[in-house]
């Protein structure tokens, strides 16, 4: 199953130092079947996209919980065993799934990470995330602007160079 890991820059440093994504479990977005059920209209391709966006917002909360970490969102496409990504019915997120093993660098399909040129608006989303979430439209409008911008796409050969 494809599945979407929301990480940020630190998370992708760890994965070329040790070839993994860890610990498990792992919090995923991915095409469930309550996905589908979410977007009855969607082809394959849209409830692909939906799930990388769960993903991208999950990265910009892991962003909010790291003061430290450089402003772009990541997410990790990862092929996992069916039997190791486990759909979590929660109806708020239904494309959430938990992936019960580590992610090896074999896995990982490719990488997909926010421009550096959107990093002011990444920074500002961070910081509006909270009241966004608790309701403020002026916060909501703000960070879900970040959806108008594509995270970039990487080959897993291409990680030592976008860590540089």
């Amino acid at each position: 199953m494809r599945v979407y890991l929301p990480a940020t820059l630190s998370a992708l440093a760890e994965l070329h130092k040790t070839g993994r994504l860890a610990p498990a479990p792992l919090t995923a977005y991915a095409v469930t079947p309550a996905l589908r059920e979410w977007y009855t209209e969607g082809d394959s391709e849209e409830l692909e996209y939906a799930a990388m966006t769960d993903a991208a917002r999950a990265s910009l909360r892991m962003l909010a919980d790291s003061p430290e970490a450089v402003r772009r969102r990541v997410v990790v496409a990862a092929e996992v065993p069916d039997g190791q990504a486990v759909p979590v019915f929660d109806g708020a997120e239904p494309g959430l799934v938990t992936v019960t093993a580590e992610v090896p660098l074999g896995w990982v399909a490719s990488l997909h990470v926010d421009d550096p040129a959107v990093l002011d608006e990444v920074a500002l989303a961070v910081v509006l995330l909270g009241a966004a979430e608790a309701g403020d439209e002026d916060a909501a409008f703000t960070v879900d602007g970040l959806d108008d911008h594509e995270l970039l796409w990487y080959a897993t050969q291409e990680l030592p160079d976008l860590l540089d």
